[in-house]
């Protein structure tokens, strides 16, 4: 059974493990890693079977060009699982943990840029919907969002800028 929890320091190895295995490099791992190290905002999460981890979610704050949005909207990123977990139930877990914590905090919309057909069943639909666009690119499906405050999506549109770790 998948149990979600919030990561505590003694999970830094496992979630090195996690993202390296499931990206099949260390690029993610080093992300998550330096995000939580500098961002005190952010939500990470764990996910454990049998009491062993086999997941993990960051979730950092973002802000939109020319807005003052506070709390700040939050990104969705990375979600990594083991492989031999996949399929288990521990994204969907890891993810909706994550929007329940964000909605607790007040968190008036989240963004990910991630796979079509994975996050439109927690809600997400393209940003560009919502006059969101990603960075210095153009809008496109990949790039998606979702409102966790009613009417925090209306006239906020401007380029999301993550932090500067994603670069």
């Amino acid at each position: 059974m998948i149990v979600v929890r919030a990561a505590a320091p003694g999970d830094r190895e496992a979630i090195r493990r996690i993202h390296t295995a499931a990206f099949g490099r260390a690029d993610e791992a080093e992300l998550a890693l330096r995000l939580l190290a500098r961002e005190p905002a952010c939500i990470s999460l764990v996910a454990e079977d049998a009491g062993a981890p086999v997941g993990h979610v960051l979730w950092s704050p973002v802000r939109v060009e020319g807005r003052a949005l506070e709390p700040a909207p939050m990104a969705l990123g990375p979600l990594a699982v083991l492989p031999e977990s996949q399929r288990s139930g521990a994204g969907g877990a890891l993810t909706r943990a994550g929007l329940d914590e964000c909605r607790k905090r007040g968190v008036p919309f989240a963004v990910v840029l991630g796979h079509t057909s994975y996050y439109p069943r927690f809600g997400f639909a393209p940003a560009a919907r919502f006059g969101l666009g990603f960075a210095d690119a153009p809008p496109r499906d990949a790039f998606m969002a979702l409102e966790l405050a009613p009417g925090s999506l209306a006239n906020v549109g401007g380029r999301v800028r993550y932090a500067p770790e994603f670069g």
